[in-house]
């Protein structure tokens, strides 16, 4: 079958993911002890031993998720499920670069242990300099469409609202928000005034895909120049544009963007579905993707690939 796989992203992650794939897959295994190697940590015994507070901090939840997704990628594989195009969702575009020959799984680690870091310490900066009771974060809308979301947005940051962005465009039915912990305390209201059916501040450590990570872009962007990006070797999409990487050049720049720009994942979905695959494969921890997936109404199928169970499950 022609089968893309998608990749997750933070907030995927649970305690003893992907310990499971290690128990009956060598490959699996082999990618556990690369992490483990480049990062200078054993990567097994951390998601054993973690829990779900410890596993939600940026600097470890982007390594343990690009692990356990590249090792139940190379789980399919070893029984002969290959990927006929990729595309990951934030920290997820990692395992999906590394998969479609961009970067080597080594140089996934290191530039998702150097990107955790980065973003952790920009997070840690923004709390403690916040000067409000709650630092800068992340909210769900739900029941705006995406367009009018980001208009809104703009119409009140041009009437003097500032610090509010639209972080990822999840669905039809559902944008995240970055900003301020004003700006969202404000845009919360105005967003149920002017139609949203709910809006919910996230559990999630930072304002992730905004302006307030462009220290940790900076920062990240000494690892990434040292880092070699090859031409995709199968098709690859981009959170940014939403469309087809063409060349190593050009996921080397969006890598940095990502980090400071929205996620336009129907975008992103529309460009996959035009590829007109047989099935969807979430590979990695979770069954999120899934859900946005079912939200565009798309006939075609997406099955979830994180835990053998699930893949002994594929057909």
């Amino acid at each position: 079958m022609k089968v893309f796989f998608l990749f997750p992203g933070q907030g995927a992650q649970y305690p003893e993911m992907g310990l499971d794939l290690i128990e009956v897959s060598s490959e699996a295994k082999k990618v556990f002890d690369i992490a483990s190697a480049v990062l200078d940590r054993d990567m097994e015994s951390l998601i054993r031993d973690s829990d779900a507070d410890t596993l939600k901090r940026t600097d470890i939840s982007q390594n343990a998720i690009s692990t356990v997704s590249l090792a139940a990628a190379a789980c399919l594989k070893e029984r002969g499920i290959f990927p006929a195009a990729c595309a990951g969702f934030s920290v997820g575009e990692y395992p999906a670069l590394c998969c479609a020959g961009v970067i080597s799984p080594d140089d996934c680690f290191r530039l998702t242990g150097s990107r955790g870091k980065a973003m952790q310490a920009a997070i840690d900066r923004l709390q403690a300099g916040s000067g409000e009771s709650k630092a800068p974060g992340m909210a769900a809308v739900i029941g705006l469409a995406p367009e009018r979301v980001e208009a809104l947005i703009a119409q009140w940051k041009s009437s003097g609202l500032p610090d509010l962005y639209a972080a990822n465009i999840n669905s039809p039915k559902q944008v995240v928000v970055s900003g301020s912990a004003a700006a969202l305390e404000e845009a919360e209201k105005r967003f149920k005034e002017a139609g949203a059916r709910r809006v919910l501040r996230l559990e999630v450590a930072g304002p992730f895909h905004s302006p307030f990570m462009k220290e940790a872009a900076g920062a990240f962007a000494l690892t990434l120049d040292k880092v070699r990006f090859n031409d995709p070797s199968i098709p690859l999409f981009s959170n940014v544009t939403g469309n087809q990487i063409k060349s190593g050049t050009e996921a080397k720049a969006l890598a940095l963007r990502q980090m400071v720009e929205g996620v336009r994942w129907i975008d992103e979905e529309a460009a996959i579905a035009g590829l007109e695959p047989e099935a969807m494969l979430e590979v990695g921890p979770g069954k999120v993707l899934q859900g946005l997936w079912c939200d565009t109404g798309s006939n075609i199928p997406c099955f979830a690939a994180g835990t053998i169970t699930d893949i002994n499950e594929l057909k």
